[in-house]
């Protein structure tokens, strides 16, 4: 098995004790979680916005009432179902005394004596799925390339993978490309703002002619960096020769819905994200486009099967695309 890629989350943290937010955040530190923290007052408005999250850690009571995170978290597991509710709880670590239809909005209780003992839960809802480091390297640098082949004067800067639960769209524009493999099967998606996006080629950024732009010319340019982005992607670490395992192969209905900015891809499994911000180079105050990217392999992982491909002379001047001089 080859390396493991080092991923983190974002977990939104509301606790009614703010004696125990150091406790937690060193736990958050230790465990490659990036701890968001949000007020009895704005929770709700919080969830209902573009914020990529794997889990929320919330604490049983609140500031005056003794079960009043319980009843919240009821509300954010009806509004945001896919998201791993921790409940930390005074008496116990565990959802005992809960019923039963309570105990399902919930992943698991703990103390926070006991914080450390969740960390088989976050293996389990967040970092369940294993990323080889090789692969995750391989997205930015595939990603940058394309980037920067398709923007004139710009610089292109990669956060930190990462993973999340959630099902959110970001902006107005997604782009969605099918990835097939003896490894894996799913997809790969681009999302971005329009508005950036429609700024980059009307500001000559790209090979587009800006007096004759309009949205269409846009969903040229993302659809080109998708195409570059897989087209690279399969070269490097897809056979030609692979097909997927099954001999009939399943497929699930994808569900949007722009209102909510949602999309399911019919899984609960947890999905690879990477984040590129655009900087222009010849203007410093423009405010750098941000594009984020998501893999979503909800058909098929298997990646003890993965490895890179290795070209060789040999294969090139096999193909006709180098010759003896």
């Amino acid at each position: 098995m080859v390396e493991k890629a080092r991923l983190v989350s974002k977990v939104l943290v509301h606790d009614s004790n703010p004696d125990y937010f150091d406790r937690i955040k060193i736990f958050c530190d230790n465990n490659n979680l990036i701890g968001v923290c949000a007020q009895n007052t704005n929770i709700m408005e919080v969830l209902r916005s573009n914020i990529d999250l794997g889990a929320i850690l919330l604490s049983e009571s609140t500031e005056d009432d003794p079960i009043g995170g319980i009843m919240l978290g009821l509300e954010i597991h009806e509004l945001r179902p896919e998201l791993p509710i921790f409940l930390r709880r005074e008496k116990q670590s565990s959802l005992d005394g809960l019923d039963a239809g309570t105990q399902r909005a919930f992943a698991t209780g703990y103390q926070i004596d006991a914080i450390d003992k969740l960390k088989p839960q976050l293996d389990e809802y967040i970092f369940s799925l294993y990323y080889p480091s090789v692969l995750v390297r391989g997205i930015q640098e595939i990603t940058t390339d394309a980037l920067s082949s398709q923007f004139k004067e710009v610089t292109v800067n990669t956060n930190t993978p990462y993973i999340v639960r959630d099902r959110i769209i970001h902006g107005e524009l997604f782009s969605l490309i099918p990835i097939e493999s003896n490894w894996c099967r799913g997809y790969l998606m681009l999302l971005s703002d329009e508005n950036n996006m429609m700024d980059m080629v009307k500001m000559n950024k790209t090979a587009i002619q800006a007096e004759h732009a309009d949205f269409r010319s846009m969903n040229e340019v993302f659809a080109e960096i998708t195409n570059l982005v897989w087209g690279t992607f399969k070269a490097r670490y897809i056979e030609d020769n692979e097909t997927a395992k099954e001999t009939v192969l399943t497929q699930v209905p994808i569900i949007v819905n722009q209102q909510h900015k949602y999309i399911s891809f019919g899984t609960d499994e947890p999905q690879l994200c990477f984040k590129y911000e655009m900087h222009d180079t010849s203007d410093e105050k423009h405010q750098p486009v941000v594009l984020y990217q998501r893999f979503i392999f909800n058909l098929n992982w298997s990646p003890d099967d993965f490895k890179e491909i290795q070209t060789s002379v040999d294969d090139l001047l096999d193909s006709g695309e180098l010759e003896f001089f």
